[in-house]
């Protein structure tokens, strides 16, 4: 069974090392890690992509990587899509590629470019314009000015938003977890604003 975990450690040579070691004694293997976000205390957070082999427990996992020196689970979860990583820079040649139609675009790739469950482009006046499959009926316009958590109507949903004009914003959404890294929110401010430049221009161009 295929996990994303996301992990809090130093950020000094050999502790992914060490990591790695300790999630192979777990009974994991470790398909790919990216990093997501350094701090400027010393510490950096990495989502590790790991296959747990028969007969081992992801609570096994976690108990062991706790217990490595200054390192810290921070979720643990089922992940479906594996360790295929995709970089920001794919979505954006994904959306240049039809500028007419950057904004669904940037919506049916959102998940992916952010492991997360859902996209979805909600406008103030018509509700859900435009969404992945699984995104919730019940979603609705919110005033955020930029790119920020926003509260969701279930706790066990976490919703990060982005807001496209001044009537229509970006939602995504993950069931559970992890939370929205400030890192990852940044990313989204970038590419909701790239993706309206490149519909602006696509209008102009006309």
């Amino acid at each position: 069974m295929p996990y994303l975990l996301r992990v809090e450690l130093p950020d000094v040579p050999g502790s992914l090392g060490r990591l790695a070691s300790a999630i192979g004694e777990a009974g994991g293997d470790i398909q790919a890690i990216e990093i997501v976000e350094k701090h400027h205390g010393g510490t950096a957070v990495d989502d590790v992509f790991l296959e747990t082999a028969p007969g081992s427990m992801p609570d096994s996992i976690v108990s062991t990587v706790n217990a490595l020196e200054g390192v810290r689970v921070l979720w643990i979860g089922r992940y479906a899509a594996g360790g295929n990583l995709f970089l920001d820079l794919e979505a954006v040649e994904e959306l240049t590629e039809d500028p007419e139609g950057a904004l669904d675009r940037l919506v049916d790739r959102l998940p992916v470019v952010f492991r997360a469950d859902w996209g979805a482009r909600v406008s103030k006046i018509d509700g859900v314009v435009h969404a992945t499959g699984a995104a919730p009926d019940n979603l609705t316009w919110q005033p955020i000015e930029r790119a920020e958590v926003i509260e969701a109507a279930d706790e066990n949903n976490i919703h990060c938003g982005a807001r496209l004009n001044k009537s229509e914003i970006i939602v995504i959404g993950r069931r559970g977890g992890p939370a929205f890294l400030e890192s990852e929110i940044a990313r989204l401010g970038h590419l909701v604003g790239l993706a309206m430049s490149i519909a602006k221009a696509a209008r102009v161009a006309r």
